[in-house]
C-alpha cells in the first residue's frame, strides 16, 4: 500500500471520530408542527467524485423534486462530473465543486464552504451519515431543517430492500419529512435516470446502426472493473464464447473503459468514448447489457436499459441494479447455464 493509501486512511479515521457526533443534538430537536413548512431551496450533499455514488443519489434527487416540484437544489459533490450527470435536471440550480485534492487547491477548498455558508436553505439532506465532509457541510450550512443521514431505527426492519445504498436515503429522507407534518410517503423508489433527451437517445442509436450494421437487436457488455471486481480474461472469454454461441441472433457490443481495456482481447465489436452522456445514449439503443458491478453498470441503469450486474463481492444487495427488468446474478453460486437463464429471462420481458 502506498504512503498516499495509508495517509488517506488514517485521514478518514480522524475526520470520521471527529464528526461522528455532528447532528446527534438535531435527532431530538423539538419541531413546530403548527407552522406551514415552505421548502424552495434544498441543499443535497454527497461529496464523492465516483460515477456510480454520483448516479446512484438521482432516485433521491427525483424524490426531492417530486415532494417539492417547485424547490431549487444546489448539489454539493467532488470532482467535475455531477454537472455531467445531473446535465437535464431542471431543478438543479447550481453544483458546488469540491476540488478532488482540497489540500493542493485550498483557496477553491474555501471558497466551497464559503459558497455553501452565503446561501440560505430551507433544508439541508447528507446522503451518506458515514461522510465526515458532508456531515460537516450539512452542520455548516444555514438552514431551518437539517438532515444528517442518521438512520431511524424503526424503517430498516419496514423494508426488505433498505440495505440498497440508492433507496435507503429515499427511505430514510421520507422518515425524516413525516417527522416534519408530511404525509407518509409509500410510492415506489425511483430508477437511476440520468433523463437522456430524445437527441440524446437518437444520436446513440445512429452510432449503434453504424458498428453493427444490420437490423438485429445488440447485447452489451462491459468486461472491465475496479480492483477485485474485475473478473479475469479467462473467466471473461469463457463467459463471451457461451455469450455467442447462446445469441447468435444478437450483435454484441462491447463498451471499453476509459483506460481502453478489454477483458476478451476486442474480439467484439467495441465502442469507446470518455463522454458519460454518450456512452450511456449508446446503451439505452442496446437490448440489454451485461456487466460486473461498476460505474459503467449505474449508467446502464440510469440509461433505463434492463442491466444485468456479475457480483464476486457479498455486496449485492447494496449495488444490484433495480427496475426496468433488471437484475444481479451472484457469479459464486449457480454456474454460466444458469446465468444464461437469468439473462433469457430478461430478454423475455424486453
Amino acid at each position: 500500500m502506498s504512503i498516499l493509501k495509508k495517509v488517506n486512511i488514517y485521514r478518514r479515521i480522524l475526520t470520521q471520530g471527529l464528526t461522528k457526533n455532528i447532528g446527534r443534538s438535531q435527532k431530538n430537536k423539538k419541531i413546530d408542527l403548527t407552522q406551514k413548512i415552505k421548502i424552495k431551496r434544498v441543499l443535497i450533499s454527497r461529496p464523492n467524485h465516483r460515477l456510480g455514488n454520483l448516479l446512484l443519489i438521482t432516485p433521491l434527487v427525483q424524490d426531492v423534486i417530486t415532494t417539492f416540484p417547485d424547490c431549487k437544489i444546489d448539489l454539493f459533490v467532488k470532482g467535475g462530473l455531477a454537472p455531467i450527470v445531473f446535465d437535464n435536471y431542471t431543478n438543479i440550480d447550481s453544483v458546488i465543486e469540491l476540488p478532488k485534492k482540497p489540500f493542493k487547491n485550498l483557496v477553491d477548498y474555501f471558497k466551497v464552504w464559503v459558497k455553501i455558508k452565503k446561501q440560505k436553505y430551507d433544508i439541508v439532506i447528507n446522503v451518506d451519515k458515514n461522510s465526515s465532509s458532508g456531515r460537516l457541510s450539512a452542520q455548516f450550512a444555514d438552514a431551518k431543517y437539517k438532515f444528517f443521514g442518521e438512520v431511524d431505527e424503526n424503517i430498516p426492519a419496514k423494508y426488505t430492500d433498505y440495505e440498497h445504498i440508492a433507496k435507503y436515503p429515499v427511505y430514510e429522507f421520507r422518515g425524516f419529512l413525516t417527522k416534519l407534518g408530511f404525509p407518509e410517503n409509500e410510492n415506489p423508489i425511483p430508477s437511476l435516470d440520468l433523463k437522456l433527451n430524445i437527441s440524446e437517445i437518437n444520436e446513440g442509436q445512429k452510432i449503434v446502426k453504424e458498428l453493427v450494421k444490420n437490423e438485429r437487436e445488440t447485447i452489451c457488455i462491459f468486461t472491465y472493473a475496479t480492483s477485485d471486481k474485475c473478473y479475469s480474461t479467462t473467466w471473461w472469454e469463457e463467459f463471451y464464447k457461451r455469450l455467442k454461441a447462446e445469441y447468435q441472433n444478437y450483435n454484441i457490443l462491447e463498451i471499453l473503459p476509459v483506460e481502453n481495456i478489454s477483458q476478451i482481447g476486442f474480439q467484439a465489436t467495441t465502442f469507446y468514448s470518455k463522454d458519460v452522456r454518450e456512452i450511456a445514449s449508446v446503451i439505452a439503443n442496446t437490448a440489454i447489457f451485461i456487466g460486473a458491478d461498476s460505474g459503467i453498470m449505474h449508467l446502464a441503469s440510469a440509461a433505463k436499459t434492463p442491466t444485468i450486474g456479475l457480483f464476486s463481492r457479498p455486496n449485492i444487495n447494496m449495488y444490484s441494479p433495480y427496475n426496468n427488468n433488471s437484475t444481479a446474478i451472484d457469479t459464486n453460486t449457480g454456474d454460466k447455464e444458469d446465468w444464461i437463464k437469468t439473462i433469457n429471462i430478461a430478454l423475455a420481458k424486453v
